[in-house]
C-alpha cells in the first residue's frame, strides 16, 4: 500500500491496512508513493497485489483508491472489482481472529525504483539537457530528488529547474493536473524563463 499527499490519504491508508490485517492479510507500507511506484512495487516484490491510496488529478476534495493484482494486473469491474462491490455492499464479515490477523511493516522501494528507471536510459548517450519539472506539490519530488542524485553519481548532464516541488495537500499551486492549459501556465513561464530545453508537469500522484 503506498498513498498521495492529500490530507486525507494518511488515514485512508492507515484504515485500510487495519482491514486488511483484520482479513489475515499482511501488509508492506511504502508510505508516501505514486501510483507508478505502487505498480512497480507490486511487480517487483511479487506480492499478491497493491493498493494506492489517490484521486489522482481530481479535486482536493476527492480520494479514492487505486487497485492491482498480482503482477501488477488491472482490477476492474469484470476481473474482481465488482466482487469487492459485491462483498462490501453484504456487509457480513466474519469477526477478527487476533490469531490470524496479519502483520505490517514499513518498507522503502526508492532505490530500486529509481534503477528500474535508469535502466530505460543508456547514460552515454546523454547530451547536456537543462529540465524544468514540475511536481505540482504532488508525490513526485522525492522520485525527482533521487533521479537527480543518481543522475549525479552517474555523470549524465542533466539539470533539473523544479518548481511546485515540495509536496504539500493544501496544492497551493492548484490541482495538478497537467490536461488544463491553466496548470501549464507555470512550467511553460520556467522553461522560458531558465532558457530550459523541455517543461514535464505531473498530476498528483504521477501516473500522467
Amino acid at each position: 500500500v503506498g498513498g498521495d499527499v492529500r490530507l486525507t490519504s494518511e488515514s485512508l491508508k492507515l484504515a485500510l491496512s487495519q482491514g486488511l490485517q483484520d482479513a489475515g492479510t499482511d501488509v508492506l507500507d511504502i508510505g508516501l508513493s505514486g501510483t507508478e511506484e505502487i505498480y512497480f512495487s507490486t511487480f517487483h516484490l511479487g506480492v499478491d497485489g497493491g493498493i494506492e491510496v489517490t484521486a489522482s488529478h481530481n479535486p482536493i476534495d476527492y480520494n479514492g483508491m487505486k487497485l492491482v493484482r498480482e503482477g501488477s494486473r488491472p482490477i476492474s469491474g469484470d476481473t474482481g472489482l465488482r466482487d469487492i462491490q459485491y462483498l462490501a455492499e453484504q456487509n457480513e464479515f466474519p469477526p477478527v481472529d487476533s490469531e490470524k490477523r496479519g502483520g505490517y511493516k514499513k518498507i522503502s522501494i526508492i532505490n530500486d525504483y529509481v534503477e528500474h528507471l535508469i535502466n530505460y536510459i543508456n547514460p552515454s548517450l546523454f547530451k547536456p539537457l537543462k529540465l524544468v519539472v514540475n511536481t505540482g506539490n504532488g508525490a513526485a519530488g522525492h522520485v525527482i530528488d533521487a533521479l537527480e542524485k543518481r543522475f549525479s553519481e552517474l555523470k549524465i548532464p542533466i539539470t533539473l529547474i523544479k518548481i511546485h516541488h515540495e509536496p504539500d495537500g493544501t496544492f497551493p499551486n492548484g490541482i495538478p493536473n497537467p490536461l488544463l492549459p491553466e496548470c501549464r501556465q507555470d512550467t511553460t513561464d520556467a522553461v522560458l524563463m531558465h532558457d530550459a530545453d523541455m517543461g514535464i508537469a505531473f498530476d498528483g500522484d504521477f501516473d500522467r
